[in-house]
């Protein structure tokens, strides 16, 4: 990768994910989209909001690290006068910080907080920021959330000294990034059937995404199981270490105080057709990543004549088919605001 020292350290391409509330996004957004222009022409990175009637968003930022510490630039300026307006109509003397959360993968927070605190301690000291990085996971994700707060100028040297950081400590293997999504969601039934309307979800027989973990690696929200935040990741390592398929002419290696993998199960899904492209990706890359990540092997059937749906088998341990089945559920889009019923 090739970098020049500039006025903002690193002068290379980057992207940084910022987690909004709605007002948040509003302010920024501005009446008719002029603010977001306005950021967008005089920093020269690119700014995308995620779609979607959710309490919280994800701004996108991209560009040279340059660029991108400009439009965080922007970003604070526009918070504090929020901050500064909000005043005037209130009767608190003292000015809250400006604040702002990246979502950063949880594989580099290690190197960002440092041994024994030493790295995030630094960044504090140096810059006069508040920085604190989530213990846990964002909810069926691999990444955390990481709070900075402090004046505009403190906020920027911060950012320019996480983003180095990063450069500095990539991303280790796969990340699932953090999507909020709406209360309603496609999920997997008894049966492998897929439903987005609340009503059928109600009234069906709902299994757990993740049949083979024991109940506590759930919460209820409405008539949905949402894994733990930090189950997916303990899913992932356990599906990792459990790979139940030996090539031929090769023995299983050994793992030190690990017991022999579970022998391979067969699990089976029915999807309709309309979202098996979902699922496959252009040239399969979704499927290759669903099979790398799970550790199971995937076999989706061929299109059958007048039949609307399409059968999916999973093999592999149990924690094998729990990921890849919680990953083939991750990949459908968000319902239409009408709502949508897809064939039992």
């Amino acid at each position: 990768m090739e970098s020049k020292v500039s006025e903002g350290g690193l002068n290379v391409t980057l992207t940084i994910r910022l987690l909004m509330h709605g007002k948040e996004v509003g302010s920024i957004i501005g009446k008719k989209g002029e603010t977001v222009k306005k950021m967008r022409e005089e920093s020269g990175a690119r700014i995308n909001i995620s779609e979607g009637n959710c309490p919280e968003r994800i701004v996108t930022i991209t560009g040279p690290t340059d660029a991108i510490f400009k439009a965080f630039a922007m970003i604070a300026y526009k918070f504090e006068e929020d901050i500064t307006n909000s005043m005037s109509n209130s009767t608190a003397t003292s000015k809250p910080p400006v604040t702002l959360r990246l979502v950063v993968p949880a594989s580099q927070c290690g190197s960002l907080i440092g041994k024994g605190g030493s790295k995030i301690k630094e960044i504090r000291e140096s810059t006069g920021a508040q920085v604190q990085v989530a213990g846990d996971m964002l909810p069926n994700s691999t990444e955390r959330a990481v709070t900075i707060s402090g004046t505009p100028d403190a906020i920027i040297q911060c950012v320019k000294q996480i983003c180095v950081v990063m450069l500095e400590s990539p991303p280790k293997g796969a990340t699932i990034p953090y999507r909020p999504k709406p209360a309603s969601t496609p999920v997997i039934f008894a049966g492998g059937q897929v439903r987005a309307d609340p009503l059928a979800a109600s009234t069906a027989n709902l299994s757990l995404l993740l049949q083979h973990q024991p109940l506590p690696a759930y919460t209820i929200q409405g008539q949905y199981a949402i894994p733990h935040p930090d189950q997916l990741t303990k899913l992932h390592q356990l599906a990792m270490q459990q790979t139940p398929f030996t090539p031929l002419g090769q023995t299983t290696p050994a793992f030190p105080g690990l017991d022999a993998s579970p022998p391979a199960s067969t699990h089976e899904l029915t999807i309709p057709n309309d979202l098996i492209g979902c699922i496959i990706g252009r040239q399969g890359t979704k499927i290759n990543e669903i099979r790398q990540m799970s550790g199971a092997q995937i076999k989706i059937a061929n299109a059958t004549e007048g039949s609307s749906e399409r059968q999916i088998t999973i093999t592999g341990t149990p924690a094998n088919i729990s990921l890849a089945q919680y990953l083939i559920n991750a990949s459908f889009p968000d319902p239409e605001p009408h709502g949508r019923t897809f064939p039992a």
